[in-house]
């Protein structure tokens, strides 16, 4: 009997994980990866916030390993779910997070979003995306 070999977007999950940070990072106009770590936090738990666990679940299936980590952990699932509402709105939610180490810029959810798309199958995030209640798809436009 052989053994299934490891995935390769486990066997590189941390690198692959570097260069979304690296591209967050840039995106933001910030100085570090820990800086664009908490802004990509915020974000995904932002639009998390927004979602049934079954779309949170379709979502979370195409996100590379380490960023799904980030988008389930500590999730309170007694938490209210909100509406999706405008990107102002949306953003103070994001910067609202750590307020105190928190620096991400008043763009950080389209900087997250484009970071995203670089690091990930766009077409396969756009059908998903459309399959999820609406305001969905334009949280994730860059």
């Amino acid at each position: 009997m052989t053994a299934m070999p490891m995935p390769m977007e486990y066997r590189q999950a941390s690198l692959d994980f570097e260069r979304f940070l690296l591209d967050a990072r840039d995106l933001a106009g910030l100085q570090t990866t820990n800086q664009a770590y908490t802004m990509v936090q915020a974000v995904l738990q932002t639009f998390r916030r927004r979602l049934e666990i079954e779309d949170a679940i379709l979502f979370a299936d195409i996100l590379p390993p380490v960023i799904r980590a980030i988008f389930v952990a500590e999730w309170d699932l007694e938490e209210p779910r909100l509406p999706f509402s405008g990107r102002i709105a949306m953003t103070r939610e994001v910067q609202a997070l750590r307020p105190d180490h928190n620096i991400s810029p008043d763009g950080a959810i389209a900087d997250v979003a484009g970071a995203l798309r670089r690091n990930i199958d766009e077409a396969k995030l756009d059908r998903v995306l459309a399959r999820l209640p609406a305001g969905a798809a334009d949280f994730w436009r860059a």
